[in-house]
């Protein structure tokens, strides 16, 4: 195999930053291409008049000990902070322990409805949920329908945008594998210290103390300082292929200097992998560009209000679980890191999912900002006329969507691709289209260059197969990192939602970067 031209990366997120240094480890030339003039993807911190946002919260916590060494190998230790974790759900005005403390959720529902719940766990034990096999039926079983409903269904259907009843039980088994009520009681009477035997219970986790996007920016500095080259700015509108030789051949950019095409021995793609598709000249066959259009995409955005100090609280996230509002979950940045926020304040992040063409997408920032500001004073977490300034961060195909068909179309995909272009890598969270986290994302781009650079067979596919979550730590197989793509139905069409008074419907205000969870 030629090795002149090196290995173009599309995409400057976790993955395709991770593959470029990693190449350059090899001793292989490395070219990254970005579209959006900043790195990092998802896993960027956003920052506006000195605010800095984590755009869905990114806690540095892995079972892969490769990916700790190479995080710490980018930043010193000194640009850490240990964390602690803390999230809690907020329900008809209280803040709930979660995971699920038995005398803090006593406390909040009271004893009457206490009663009631554990009446229905009861019921549920006795008489389980015929079908499990949906998200509903899963959790319902091992909670009780009372508690299903206060402390999970909610939240689900804002995520996802449909009923909990069309999401399949992988959700539930990959996020909260372990736990369920008997459980959660026995963690509340006999506590113990750094837990890791039941989903979600890490205490503490690392954090760049300036956000995310700290690590890749280093990251991107070290590729080039290495000889590496990162362009930003710069869209892959096609990736040339011989289907005699059956490799890709060259990809066509379009960037600030114009449309050039730049030839390449592989190409390693974090870019969606229906986009991908659809750049390859010549065409895949109709079959393959079928699938590849069928594949759909959740988006996200961020409502950023700065707020005094005094209205701050100690969680990282709290989940909402309150159907009256549209936000699903609110960040408090200062608690991700002070070096966030400001001396006196805070900033509070208002997490919204949507599609890209829904209403709320479409309402300019200013109707969000009033949006947010209106929901986070119903929930009484602040008082009336104290957000001081607010921001809005959009993040499209920040979820690859699972319905019916994601498994058979990404199936076709892949199969294809390993026939017609076995040079062509993808890797990541949209590159792969799978529910990888930033982990997941880095390893599966680790395992791609140890194919390129020595001849392995990695199966890269293989990496987030465990019905395990990412902040689980097990002594099992360590053949993949934790929590599988859960599987939803097709999109169901969302009513449109009113933009507050005095706003109107206005264009998309975001960009994807590479491409850019929960």
């Amino acid at each position: 195999m030629s090795e002149q031209h090196g290995t173009v990366v599309i995409g400057a997120g976790p993955a395709g930053l991770t593959a470029a240094y990693e190449l350059l480890r090899h001793g292989r030339p490395v070219r990254v291409f970005e579209a959006d003039e900043v790195v990092g993807g998802i896993s960027r911190t956003v920052e506006r008049d000195g605010w800095r946002f984590d755009i869905g919260g990114h806690r540095f916590f892995t079972k892969v000990p490769r990916v700790e060494a190479f995080w710490h190998e980018i930043l010193p230790d000194e640009d850490f902070l240990t964390r602690p974790r803390m999230s809690r759900i907020f329900y008809r005005g209280a803040l709930f322990n979660y995971p699920l403390s038995a005398t803090n959720a006593l406390r909040n529902l009271g004893l009457p409805e206490a009663v009631r719940c554990l009446g229905s766990y009861a019921r549920a034990r006795l008489r389980p949920p015929k079908d499990q096999s949906h998200f509903e039926g899963w959790v319902s079983a091992r909670f009780g329908w009372r508690l299903y409903s206060i402390f999970f269904k909610t939240y689900t259907e804002k995520v996802w945008g449909m009923p909990a009843d069309r999401l399949q039980a992988d959700w539930a088994a990959q996020r909260i594998k372990n736990l369920s009520l008997a459980t959660a009681i026995r963690n509340a009477v006999l506590p113990r210290r750094r837990r890791t035997d039941v989903t979600s219970l890490i205490e503490e986790f690392q954090y760049p103390k300036y956000g995310p996007g700290m690590m890749w920016e280093r990251c991107a500095e070290q590729v080039r300082q290495r000889g590496g080259e990162v362009s930003t700015g710069t869209w892959v509108t096609a990736v040339h292929r011989d289907p005699k030789r059956r490799r890709a051949i060259s990809v066509t950019l379009n960037g600030a200097g114009g449309q050039r095409t730049e030839p390449a021995d592989d190409v390693i793609s974090s870019m969606p992998i229906s986009e991908l598709v659809a750049a390859l000249r010549p065409p895949a066959p109709p079959e393959v560009l079928a699938c590849a259009a069928d594949l759909r995409y959740r988006d996200f955005l961020t409502v950023a209000l700065v707020v005094p100090a005094e209205f701050s609280f100690p969680d990282n996230w709290i989940y909402v679980h309150d159907p009256a509002v549209r936000v699903g979950r609110i960040q408090n940045f200062g608690s991700w890191s002070p070096y966030l926020v400001k001396d006196g304040r805070t900033c509070l992040g208002l997490e919204y999912f949507v599609f890209e063409d829904d209403e709320m997408w479409r309402t300019p920032d200013a109707g969000l900002v009033a949006l947010a500001t209106a929901e986070l004073e119903r929930l009484g977490l602040v008082r009336p006329g104290v957000v001081e300034a607010g921001h809005v961060v959009r993040m499209p195909k920040a979820y690859p969507v699972y319905d019916e068909r994601y498994q058979h179309n990404v199936d076709v995909i892949r199969a294809w691709l390993a026939e017609a272009v076995p040079n062509v890598h993808p890797v990541g969270r949209n590159g792969m289209h799978r529910y990888n986290n930033q982990d997941h994302s880095m390893l599966t781009a680790m395992l791609t260059v140890e194919n390129i650079a020595t001849g392995s067979t990695h199966d890269v596919w293989s990496v987030n197969v465990e019905q395990d979550y990412h902040e689980q730590s097990t002594g099992g197989s360590r053949r993949g990192t934790g929590r599988d793509a859960p599987v939803v139905p097709r999109r169901i069409i969302a009513a449109p939602i009113a933009a507050p008074e005095g706003t109107r419907a206005a264009g998309d205000g975001g960009r994807s970067a590479q491409a850019p969870l929960v």
